[in-house]
């Protein structure tokens, strides 16, 4: 990924209600009352601390979070759940990464690559499913 100048912060005493639209990197130690978007940046990238919390859904390529997530969070390259991690949503990922400890109250939905319909087409037809697959999960801990 490469440097980027442009670096918001949300402290922990800040609370913003509403839609956030963001280039660059955000990082998340408050509370969110709406979705977090991502503009036009695909190397954009989303840090929820271990204080932070999104009331709202998330879309940004890369995505990072160690505190809580209430609603559904789209990845379109690169999530990771951070120990102290608590998704409550589904969670739509390229690439995903949880470390023990992190827990997910959701589904976990494959984007898969890009790939044409005609390629996606014949896979559902070869095996009777499509690409993208679903899984739920309630918790992850290494207890």
């Amino acid at each position: 990924m490469a440097f980027s100048n442009n670096h918001t912060l949300i402290s922990r005493a800040a609370k913003i209600v509403g839609d956030l639209h963001f280039s660059g990197d955000l990082q998340i130690e408050g509370k969110i009352c709406g979705n977090v978007i991502a503009e036009g940046d695909k190397d954009a990238k989303l840090v929820v601390a271990e204080s932070g919390l999104v009331e709202g859904d998330i879309r940004a390529p890369v995505a990072v979070i160690n505190g809580k997530v209430v609603g559904d969070i789209h990845s379109s390259k690169h999530i990771e759940l951070a120990a102290k991690a608590i998704v409550e949503g589904s969670i739509h990922y390229q690439l995903i990464e949880m470390v023990k400890g992190s827990q997910v109250n959701g589904n976990l939905i494959f984007s898969g690559t890009a790939e044409s319909p005609a390629s996606a087409k014949k896979l559902s037809d070869a095996t009777g499913t499509t690409p993208e697959s679903s899984t739920s999960f309630l918790k992850t801990s290494g207890q």
